[in-house]
């Protein structure tokens, strides 16, 4: 079989193969095309043998792979650079491209949205400078508002879902608190229901950057400008050192209410600037960035930095994931988002480092259920999806209007972003393979 192109001064033979299941899958058979083709091109090309094989069939975006790594250049530019034979018959893998299918309306705040979390598939959490908390069960549908805070909230958390009905979230406050509340995401309202904090935890000294929670749910994990990382209980009950005060609340029925005041259980101590970002991938091991450009991991137990990683650059987030959950990726004031592996003894240098973005980096996100595949956000108003076999975005998201200061996974197959524009946004139908 022979697909004409522009230029047929030289012709490559190869055969598409994919792992995708029908209606996916085109006949394999060897075919000649050109040799200047493109990513976009030879997506045209897939996408004519399905529609020959169904005429049917819809166009649907492809990128490809040989030997495992992604085509972002013309075919004889990647065999060239790569120093691969175009004498023999090529074998071009075709997967679903990863780029948004489709984009919801957007979800308009009353300020900045500062925070995003997609870790439930049932709900989006944000935080805001008004202050508020929120939740959400679909674009344009505000099921819950967390009420309480005296400043803007820089991070939201999920910290428990294991009933049914009742969640645990986490709200981390400029106003140099963190406050937790139980909420039931099934609950039918006709508008946004109202929730007090059940736990205000108090015992920074500056404002709260950042709250990740233990798996378990058993315990959350906070830093701030006052350089310190902080370990709370989420428990309900007071123990030694807290104290219960009662609040009066008025409507649904409800006369008063109480909050009890947790102090920290622990304080991790060693960075040297403002802690940015914690996460708690492990039962006993957190990981944070500073403003003191490292990377630092802990050992819950003793409280005691285990790992030092520095890249000479103030660092605004950090996240854990791809292959066996044990690559660090970290970005910030530069327009360089960097992955360390620290399972290669003996370097601190990163082993990628990807850097289209313009301007400073305010999140990142490892993808769960993919070892290759992660989203970066920034201040230039782009979330870039990234998949480690290529130096090249997959794709570049630009729907907000300005600068772009959270962004999270959601279901899998979904980004959730908010920004400096005021609101929130969601892109789906994202194919991960």
């Amino acid at each position: 079989m022979d697909i004409d192109g522009e230029d047929v001064s030289r012709r490559i033979h190869v055969k598409f193969v994919t792992k995708l299941e029908p209606p996916f899958k085109a006949p394999v058979s060897s075919i000649a095309i050109p040799s200047d083709v493109t990513r976009l091109g030879l997506s045209s090309i897939v996408n004519e043998l399905l529609k020959h094989a169904n005429p049917e069939w819809e166009s649907e975006p492809f990128d490809f792979l040989i030997d495992g790594e992604l085509i972002r250049m013309s075919l004889e530019e990647f065999l060239r650079a790569k120093g691969i034979s175009a004498e023999r018959t090529l074998e071009i893998e075709y997967i679903r491209a990863v780029t948004p299918r489709k984009e919801e309306e957007p979800s308009l705040h009353d300020d900045w949205v500062s925070a995003v979390n997609g870790s439930s598939s049932r709900f989006i959490l944000t935080g805001c400078y008004d202050s508020l908390g929120r939740v959400w069960s679909s674009a344009g549908s505000c099921s819950h508002i967390l009420e309480g805070h005296a400043g803007a909230i820089s991070s939201v958390a999920l910290v428990n879902s294991n009933d049914a009905r009742s969640v645990t979230v986490a709200t981390a406050s400029k106003d140099r608190t963190l406050r937790l509340f139980k909420l039931d995401p099934a609950e039918s309202v006709d508008s946004s229901t109202r929730v007090r904090a059940y736990k205000i935890l108090r015992g920074h000294k500056a404002s709260v950057q950042s709250v990740s929670a233990q798996k378990s749910g058993n315990m959350v994990c906070s830093s701030s400008w006052d350089c310190t990382i902080n370990l709370w209980d989420t428990n309900e009950s007071t123990s030694e050192g807290e104290s219960v005060t009662v609040k009066k609340r008025k409507g649904n029925n409800k006369a008063e209410e109480s909050q009890s005041e947790g102090e920290a259980v622990t304080t991790f101590v060693g960075h040297t600037q403002c802690v940015s970002s914690v996460v708690w991938p492990e039962h006993d091991v957190i990981y944070s960035s500073s403003w003191d450009h490292s990377v630092r991991r802990w050992d819950v137990e003793t409280g005691k930095d285990s790992l030092n990683l520095f890249c000479g650059k103030a660092l605004n987030t950090v996240d854990v994931g791809g292959e066996g959950s044990a690559l660090v990726a970290a970005a910030g004031s530069d327009p360089i988002l960097r992955v360390w592996d620290p399972r290669k003894p003996g370097t601190s240098a990163p082993v990628f480092q990807f850097s289209s973005h313009t301007s400073w980096i305010s999140a990142i996100k490892w993808h769960k259920s993919s070892w290759f595949h992660l989203l970066s956000a920034s201040y230039d108003g782009k979330i870039m999806l990234w998949d480690l076999r290529t130096a090249w975005p997959l794709s570049v998201i630009d729907t907000h209007t300005d600068k772009v200061l959270s962004a999270d996974w959601w279901k899998g197959d979904s980004v959730v972003s908010g920004g400096a524009d005021s609101n929130l946004r969601i892109s789906s139908g994202i194919a991960i393979s």
